[in-house]
């Protein structure tokens, strides 16, 4: 499972640096094209942006492409090349659809947390703060497994078990992107 979910892992850190770049910032809009909804509030905020979307998509396909390079040094290992053969373009469209998914599966979070004042980016405390900083390391996840078990079929307690070692990874790899300067919140 872990060999089948490095890409998203690559993908989320190639889209981090991303962020940082000039290309990035002339992306940025807002998805929510800055929409104020009845209750006087942005529909998803300010870090919901067309070049965060764009570039999660971008990257995973670019991680999937290479780490299928990699996955052909050790066939088998990998849970879509059971189903699909390990090629260039199998691997753009799954890493693709897969970015496509992580981004989709973000923004109920984001409307969520307009809608309670949690500001964008940030987290709060109390058993808000913490409900929401579970839903903050998951909630893309759940796009991921889905793209997953229409990749291949898989038992429901995997489906989970992905989500549940996407968060622990997610955690860490925040914590890490936090400490190197790349992430400014934990």
């Amino acid at each position: 499972m872990l060999i089948t979910m490095t890409p998203v892992i690559m993908a989320g850190v190639m889209n981090m640096l991303f962020c940082k770049t000039r290309l990035y910032k002339r992306l940025s809009f807002p998805i929510d094209g800055e929409i104020i909804l009845w209750d006087k509030k942005r529909l998803f905020g300010e870090n919901k942006t067309w070049g965060g979307f764009l570039g999660m998509i971008v990257s995973n396909a670019i991680s999937q492409l290479l780490w299928g390079f990699v996955c052909l040094l050790f066939p088998g290992l990998c849970y879509i090349y059971a189903f699909y053969p390990n090629t260039p373009l199998v691997n753009l469209i799954a890493g693709a659809l897969i970015g496509f998914s992580y981004v989709l599966f973000e923004l109920p979070n984001s409307f969520i947390k307009r809608r309670l004042d949690i500001p964008c980016g940030k987290t709060v405390k109390g058993v808000k703060g913490g409900i929401f900083f579970v839903i903050d390391q998951i909630d893309s996840l759940f796009g991921v497994g889905l793209v997953f078990a229409l990749l291949y079929p898989m038992p429901l307690w995997q489906y989970f078990l992905y989500i549940l070692m996407g968060a622990i990874i997610h955690i860490g790899v925040n914590l890490i992107l936090y400490k190197t300067g790349i992430r400014r919140n934990r």
